[in-house]
């Protein structure tokens, strides 16, 4: 099976995590944590650095691995570390999602999470982000 190695943003802002929705591809419409493909030589930071520049145009400190996800896909394995970031810019501009919103945790079940993300959010249950 296809391996895929990503890194995701938990962006916290006060009481609220950052969520983007998909504008393309297989799982349009479906939300997600921000983050993608880390490159051949990059570490996961700079790799999660350099999509939140792409993405949203906006610069992250990347404070902590929180957890790895793996999860089978239909057509590939997925690696996702997740790291819990802090914004060091104010203004994001969604260059690549069709919409994005500010989620407290009681708002996490109000949007359809891609399925590696779901995991995620099951696990940060168990953990005091906010």
């Amino acid at each position: 099976m296809k391996q895929i190695e990503v890194v995701a943003a938990i962006i916290r802002k006060g009481d609220r995590i950052f969520a983007t929705q998909r504008g393309y591809g297989e799982w349009k419409d479906w939300w997600e944590f921000p983050g993608g493909k880390m490159e051949a030589g990059e570490t996961p930071e700079v790799a999660l650095k350099r999509e939140i520049r792409e993405e949203l145009s906006a610069e992250i400190s990347v404070d902590e691995l929180l957890v790895t996800v793996e999860y089978d896909y239909p057509a590939f394995h997925l690696t996702m570390h997740c790291y819990i970031c802090s914004l060091l810019t104010e203004a994001l501009h969604l260059n690549e999602h069709e919409a994005a919103r500010w989620l407290a945790r009681e708002e996490l079940a109000s949007v359809r999470w891609l399925p590696a993300d779901l995991q995620l959010i099951e696990q940060m249950k168990n953990i005091e982000l906010w």
